[in-house]
């Protein structure tokens, strides 16, 4: 579980520290730069969720091969999982671009975000067929528990775009529009050594890469209860920015910066549950249900241990923590009145974030839809449009991604003690 966990960690730790540094840079341009920034990285985020099966799915999927000593077949997963991310991918440029000007509007409103938000999507969004490759990379990569590629691939891809933000930013004159290019640079390469990889190893086992649609439909199939547990958190998501939005452009500034955070520490806290999704698959491949048992008290007792250690590190830098990403007093003040939320759900969701990685491993991503809908549906996005409603601010939106960390805290605790999601076999 640690050589998972920590290979999992620095891979989802590139991305967002990425996306960190590029708030950074974008922020010193002004506070409406870093709200189009913020309003950019949430359509990015929307249109990504259609590609969500092809990591967890894969993951679950391979890791069943895997341990059930069939190398080639979870290798197979990988194959068939890439040509699905090519082809969703090309669909969704396609789509996004024809519909990139009402979708920002939908966030903005006729505030002065609207076009340089519109700018920096339409170049990011070009970037989609190799996010979704490098998602498929990441899957099929845990699966067979291969720990050391993944993270050279992103290390190196990632660090690469962060050289190249502030050159692009600053001294090339590009402003807000740079910041989109060396994102798409980093996806490009990034995307390319994944698929150099999988052509190696497919090479080495005997794996055939021609298409396989018998393959590619059962992956669908599991992907559409993981696309609708995306679409919740995206919905909900968007909601929030869009409400943050309209309350001003200060608000909206100090969302992203604490969104940033939160999904920067989200992502690492997902490192133990990654590894539990490799690890219980492989159990549970291997019939073996009381080793998958295990994992998910172990994850359960190390994520909440991790949650709990980053909410004292963020209540510790409290006023430091945003400084480094604005000058402006008005987003300091901002982004103070939501840290409080921020740093309290940082306990329980390093529970649910760990919890959510067995019962994907599981494949038990029916009961997950329907928790992450309860949420959502149920908590999250009532409260933030009441704190619109009733001019509660920025800290009412935050509550309310409080409320759908513990409603998904009970349900997902609820169904980790049952046996409804412990079905042993490859299939």
């Amino acid at each position: 579980m640690l050589a998972l966990a920590t290979s999992a960690f620095l891979v989802l730790a590139a991305e967002p520290l990425y996306l960190l540094v590029d708030t950074a840079v974008v922020g010193h341009l002004g506070a409406q730069a870093l709200g189009a920034l913020g309003v950019g990285i949430t359509l990015m985020a929307l249109l990504a969720i259609v590609g969500t099966f092809v990591e967890y799915g894969t993951t679950a999927r391979a890791a069943r091969w895997f341990g059930n000593g069939q190398r080639e077949r979870a290798i197979a997963e990988g194959v068939q999982a890439s040509y699905l991310a090519i082809g969703i991918g090309v669909v969704v440029v396609l789509v996004g671009q024809l519909v990139a000007d009402p979708l920002v509007g939908v966030l903005t409103g006729s505030s002065s975000l609207h076009d340089p938000a519109e700018g920096w999507f339409r170049i990011a969004l070009c970037g989609m067929p190799m996010v979704l490759l490098v998602l498929a990379g990441n899957g099929w990569m845990r699966g067979v528990q291969l720990t050391r590629a993944p993270v050279a691939i992103v290390l190196v891809a990632n660090g690469l775009s962060a050289a190249a933000s502030p050159i692009l930013v600053y001294p090339l004159g590009l402003g807000l529009d740079g910041s989109a290019w060396a994102n798409l640079g980093a996806q490009i390469v990034a995307a390319a050594l994944f698929l150099r990889a999988l052509h190696r190893e497919a090479r080495q086992q005997g794996t055939s890469l021609a298409p396989h649609l018998e393959v590619m439909r059962a992956q669908l199939v599991l992907g559409r209860d993981l696309i609708v547990r995306a679409a919740a958190f995206q919905a909900a998501f968007m909601v929030a920015a869009g409400v943050a939005t309209r309350m001003g452009t200060a608000q909206i500034a100090a969302h992203q910066i604490g969104m940033q955070l939160w999904l920067f520490t989200a992502l690492l806290l997902d490192a133990f549950a990654i590894a539990a999704q490799s690890l219980v698959g492989a159990a549970l491949g291997a019939s073996n249900a009381s080793a998958a048992r295990r994992v998910a008290v172990q994850v359960s007792c190390w994520s909440a241990g991790a949650g709990t250690a980053f909410a004292a590190l963020y209540a510790a830098g409290w006023w430091v923590i945003p400084r480094l990403f604005t000058s402006s007093p008005a987003v300091w003040h901002q982004a103070h009145v939501l840290w409080p939320w921020f740093v309290a759900m940082l306990p329980a969701a390093g529970i649910v974030f760990g919890l959510d990685g067995v019962l994907i491993g599981a494949g038990d991503v029916a009961f997950m839809r329907t928790i992450t809908l309860v949420a959502a549906l149920g908590g999250f996005v009532p409260i933030t449009l009441a704190a619109a409603h009733w001019d509660w601010g920025i800290g009412g939106v935050w509550a309310g991604l409080t409320a759908f960390i513990v409603i998904r805290l009970v349900g997902m605790v609820w169904r980790a003690r049952t046996d409804r999601w412990v079905v042993l076999g490859s299939g």
